[in-house]
């Protein structure tokens, strides 16, 4: 399915939006469109071990995962509830509490890294990767931080790669 084809731009109040021509949503940006195209494709490149369902991105397979694992990493400071997506914590904000997020033009919300085998969050990669290594020295997610932030930055990283496993004897 090409890109190209499944879109049409058309202007409103002044700024673009892009139209799916499949299911006729509409996005304010491409980008947003694109990632949107993939839930049309019939493959499926990441299924779910707990019921086999597929997705075409590994962020939505991960969102997924947690309605079977029971990670709910998004709190409420108010009332203590907790959500399995951060989309669904600002609804709630708003809905029950009244307060609205506010985001400037192209500011990012704030990264926290959750750990998918316990549920431990963390606003620090390090602080997040420590974590994994010690209680889940067996997570494939221990493997892919390391592999992501080594290809980032090599010289700046001490860690050995046999100090990942070192009670399974396990080399990268």
């Amino acid at each position: 399915m090409c890109v190209s084809l499944c879109f049409q731009a058309r202007e409103s109040s002044g700024s673009p939006e892009f139209l799916c021509s499949v299911c006729h949503k509409v996005f304010p940006l491409q980008r947003m469109l694109t990632r949107h195209l993939k839930c049309h494709s019939m493959i499926k490149r990441h299924p779910c071990r707990f019921c086999g369902k597929g997705f075409n991105d590994t962020f939505d397979l991960k969102r997924h995962m947690r309605t079977h694992t029971g990670i709910r990493p998004y709190r409420c400071d108010l009332c203590e509830k907790a959500f399995t997506q951060r989309c669904s914590l600002e609804s709630h904000l708003r809905k029950i509490h009244g307060m609205r997020q506010q985001y400037a033009y192209r500011q990012r919300r704030s990264k926290i890294f959750v750990c998918e085998d316990c549920g431990f969050t963390s606003s620090r990669p390090d602080e997040y990767f420590l974590h994994v290594r010690q209680q889940h020295p067996s997570s494939p997610a221990l493997r892919r931080y390391y592999r992501k932030h080594m290809l980032e930055s090599p010289s700046q990283h001490r860690i050995a790669p046999f100090m990942l496993y070192p009670a399974a004897g396990l080399y990268m």
